[in-house]
């Protein structure tokens, strides 16, 4: 490829292609009208290769005003092409950054293995808690953590028993996880998905990346559900039959919360829904069975705050995947009413959450300490002033991330109200 046929890209903040010369149609294979406002810049390299390095380069782009080296581009066949890219930041109109340039050169005299960037250890790890979307966890570990609070009204907390749940609740989760990322991969609905933001939206786009392949994602599921129902086997023994219902609840709507033939997600609300009771009520109402050997009707009510705050960040996470989702008929909430009319429901469900632990702490049913976690409320605040004024851009960034931090600080001081208000 000559000097005047070099391919120059360039993209906004998140990676999504603006603009795409016929250097970089010949380079690497697709149409304007396939990539253009669709692709990210992240497409045309390897999954672990943007893990492990091109943040860094589009950091240090920023940094210094330019990162340039050798690397390994994928073509839209799928084989790999050594190459030498130079990486500017790009600027608007009053010279704030908006997004990058790329001016790529194939290297016709290497090959990929000589330029290919090295993996390390860590970046190898980073892969698998992206698959399995590790940090999402927080939402299984607030409500175990809740449910053994509320054991401690009435019983001495088992700290064994309590890690056994929690490890077995965390295989459940995981999954789900990946069992929704493999149908959402197979029903084309992360496909369909432009408008994405990572981490929160669009899945954990691991197949898509090619950090593993469709056959692998559900491999994961299929091991982590069965690994859920053997640890789950010394809780029904410690602690009955009830135990087992709510694991398979948990599996049932898990699993088929976007596989075929339910695709509960699809059910107007019922995806919603099936969250909110899984990693609310049920959830902290098992944990404190396992504890107690009994289904505790307190336990049941300290999961709806926590039910309300887990499906706000569902239902936030729902704005970017809007447009792909109602293309592929996934009907989540968002779809049935629009994103704009469909911000009054994420102030419903915070504002349930914390009315509701206000209403329990007044009527005697936990200490009145529980109440500390109205200060979480800081998060909701901000979330909703987001929401409202960016619900359907990149900005909406913020919110997602509130959301998250939002249902933790308030699970974790919620618990400790309770756990610490208990009367000795």
């Amino acid at each position: 490829m000559d000097k005047q046929m070099n391919s120059v890209i360039t993209c906004d903040l998140d990676g999504k292609l603006e603009t795409y010369n016929e250097g970089a149609e010949k380079l690497f294979g697709y149409t304007p009208e396939e990539i253009i406002g669709k692709g990210r810049v992240s497409d045309f390299s390897p999954g672990q290769v943007v893990l492990g390095h091109v943040v860094n380069w589009l950091d240090e782009a920023v940094k210094k005003g330019a990162w340039e080296g050798d690397t390994v581009f994928l073509h839209k066949d799928g084989h790999e092409m050594p190459c030498h890219i130079k990486i500017t930041p790009t600027k608007g109109k009053n010279g704030e950054h908006i997004g990058y340039c790329g001016v790529t050169t194939l290297l016709e005299t290497k090959t990929p293995d000589q330029v290919r960037p090295k993996i390390s250890l860590m970046t190898k790890v980073f892969t698998w808690l992206v698959i399995m979307r590790l940090p999402f966890l927080t939402a299984t570990i607030v409500p175990i953590l809740v449910g053994a609070a509320v054991a401690h009204l009435h019983f001495d907390v088992s700290w064994g028993w309590l890690g056994l749940t929690l490890l077995g609740a965390s295989l459940l989760h995981i999954g789900t996880n990946t069992a929704n990322d493999y149908f959402d991969h197979t029903s084309g609905t992360d496909k369909a998905n432009y408008n994405y933001m990572v981490p929160f939206s669009g899945g954990s786009r691991s197949i898509q990346m090619g950090l593993i392949s469709a056959k692998g994602m559900l491999t994961v599921a299929l091991v982590s559900f069965a690994l859920s129902a053997v640890v789950g086997i010394p809780l029904i023994l410690k602690a009955g039959l009830p135990v087992l219902w709510l694991g398979l609840i948990g599996f049932v709507s898990g699993f088929f919360y976007t596989a075929p033939p339910f695709r509960f997600a699809s059910w107007k609300g019922m995806g919603e829904l099936l969250i909110g009771l899984n990693f609310g009520p049920l959830m902290v109402a098992g944990s404190a069975l396992v504890q107690t050997g009994k289904l505790l009707p307190e336990a049941f009510l300290a999961g709806i705050p926590i039910g309300f705050l887990v499906a706000a960040i569902v239902y936030i996470n729902e704005f970017p995947d809007h447009n792909s989702d109602k293309a592929t008929g996934k009907n989540t909430l968002i779809v049935v009413f629009g994103p704009e009319k469909a911000r009054i429901g994420y102030v419903l469900l915070i504002a349930g959450a914390f009315v509701s632990i206000v209403v329990m702490a007044l009527n005697g049913t936990f200490p009145m300490l529980s109440m500390i976690a109205l200060a979480a409320c800081y998060f909701g605040v901000k979330a909703v002033k987001t929401l409202y004024q960016y619900y359907d851009n990149r900005l909406l960034k913020p919110a997602n991330a509130g959301t998250i931090n939002m249902h933790f600080v308030a699970g974790i001081l919620f618990c400790i109200g309770i756990w610490l208000g208990t009367p000795v």
